[in-house]
């Protein structure tokens, strides 16, 4: 292997790892915020209170994902395109004019959706009016997409995770007062607070770029706008699809089991998909730009690809290996004794966390190609596929079995996904890694069956070799070895 190659590859190393860092530490202050807030909520409120947050989050997250298009991603390969150009003003105007248009759309969503969203979840037009209020979460949600759209495009990811930090702890900052005194009456108008908080955040932030305020009609927003907003209406349909699946989940779980029961789903669902998520988007800030300006390029995007997925499984394996022995501490901190139902779930869905790493890093290669259609495939049946095995193992399993069905889910999304990555895209993984993660895989999945079957204590031993491991192979992943 030559030096020039070489050196190459530790300098993406460098790169990965200085974003990673950057949006890591962010991302840990927003973990320790959401634990915080998360066990605020269900000591004050209850299991109640966090089926509350769960329902109408998932509300929000619905009527946002239909509403905004899927332009916070598909804008941002057009403004890192135009990067550095004088055309980089007249982009971000446009984009920025589609986040307040969209923003309103959402608005109008919400607003009209707001009676059959309380008749479908609570059996009654009783809570239409909180999911009225919510409306405003989600005009603010679309101006802030906006907003970060434009700095992770233009390159600013400093001012980015600046940012991000400050409306995360301002959140909690505003929110917690409001769980202390209003109860279960504060779970909508904190909702609303967190949002404003994080939107001033990134207003303070705000770039104005030279010639940005030339004005531009209706019609000439459409046109520079249209390349991200075509894909961003596949992602958007797909996203929505999901949305409505983990709704539709919600409200059946809320009635065949009751509230106390989305609340044990929320808390699981919560510790082995959004917390393990904030590492891989701290990665994706970085890696899906780089991803999008070598879409044309096969061995870069393979390069990218590979080095990408070696990285994140490793370091995942090193993270897991050490949860699933701490699975019954760790849902104890973070919510009450409780909610040790969810253990089980937690632990066994472990294996699935790994499984999603994996699928992540092939994914990212059909938004870089901007291949929309593919996309809101392969999306769709995910979703379906989730829905289905999700009420299939609560029948058979109870809440335990939610960690089965999520374990399947990303088994099925990984081959799905490599499909396409192969046959659609003609790409390869190489035999080395998927040798070495087909091994992580079986390492976690031996710490959870000695975790469900002997308990979590003695899951130490083969977590403790598993995580040590798997660092020292992420040592030699950095260091740099120079041979001629």
């Amino acid at each position: 292997m030559g030096i020039g190659k070489l050196r190459g590859a530790h300098g993406l190393s460098a790169k990965v790892l200085k974003a990673m860092g950057l949006f890591g530490g962010v991302q840990g202050v927003g973990i320790l915020c959401s634990v915080v807030r998360v066990k605020l909520v269900a000591l004050w409120l209850g299991p109640a209170g966090v089926a509350l947050f769960g329902i109408f989050n998932s509300a929000v997250e619905m009527v946002r994902s239909f509403s905004q298009l899927g332009f916070r991603s598909s804008s941002v390969r057009d403004i890192a395109s135009h990067s550095g150009s004088a055309s980089l003003a007249g982009i971000v105007a446009v984009v920025r004019r589609w986040g307040l248009m969209l923003g309103l759309f959402g608005c109008v969503v919400m607003l009209v959706a707001a009676p059959f969203l309380s008749k479908s979840t609570f059996g009654s037009y009783d809570r239409t009016l909180y999911y009225m209020a919510l409306a405003v979460a989600v005009f603010l949600m679309a101006v802030s997409a906006s907003e970060e759209a434009v700095l992770q495009g233009s390159g600013r990811l400093r001012a980015l995770a600046r940012a991000s930090l400050w409306g995360m702890v301002g959140g909690l900052a505003v929110s917690a007062p409001m769980y202390y005194f209003l109860g279960l009456e504060s779970v909508v108008p904190s909702i609303i607070a967190y949002v404003l908080v994080t939107n001033l955040a990134l207003m303070s932030r705000r770039v104005k770029f030279p010639g940005e305020a030339m004005r531009k009609g209706l019609r000439e927003t459409w046109q520079a706008g249209r390349h991200f907003i075509m894909l961003g209406i596949y992602m958007t349909a797909a996203d929505v699809i999901a949305q409505v699946m983990s709704y539709v989940f919600i409200a059946w779980l809320n009635q065949t089991g009751g509230e106390n029961f989305v609340g044990f789903y929320q808390a699981g669902y919560t510790m082995v998909n959004r917390y393990p998520a904030l590492i891989m988007s701290a990665i994706a800030m970085e890696y899906y730009p780089r991803l999008a300006s070598v879409a044309s390029s096969p061995l870069r995007i393979r390069t990218f690809v590979a080095h990408e997925m070696r990285i994140l499984t490793v370091l995942l394996t090193a993270f897991v290996a050490m949860f699933v022995p701490l699975a019954q501490l760790a849902v104890r901190l973070l919510y009450s004794a409780e909610f040790d139902v969810a253990v089980p779930f937690v632990t066994i869905a472990m294996v699935g966390v790994m499984l999603r790493a994996i699928s992540y890093c092939m994914s990212y290669v059909i938004l870089a190609k901007g291949d929309g259609p593919t996309f809101l495939l392969t999306e769709s049946i995910s979703a379906v596929a989730a829905l289905g095995l999700n009420i299939g193992a609560f029948r058979l399993w109870g809440v335990s079995g939610l960690g089965v069905s999520y374990t399947l889910w990303y088994l099925l999304y990984v081959v799905i996904i490599a499909v396409v990555y192969c046959r659609r895209y003609r790409l390869r993984v190489p035999r080395r890694l998927v040798l070495a993660v087909c091994v992580e895989v079986v390492a976690i999945a031996v710490c959870v069956v000695v975790a469900m079957t002997a308990g979590h204590l003695w899951a130490l031993v083969p977590g403790v070799l598993t995580a040590a491991s798997a660092l020292y192979c992420l040592r030699g992943c950095l260091k740099p070895r120079v041979k001629i």
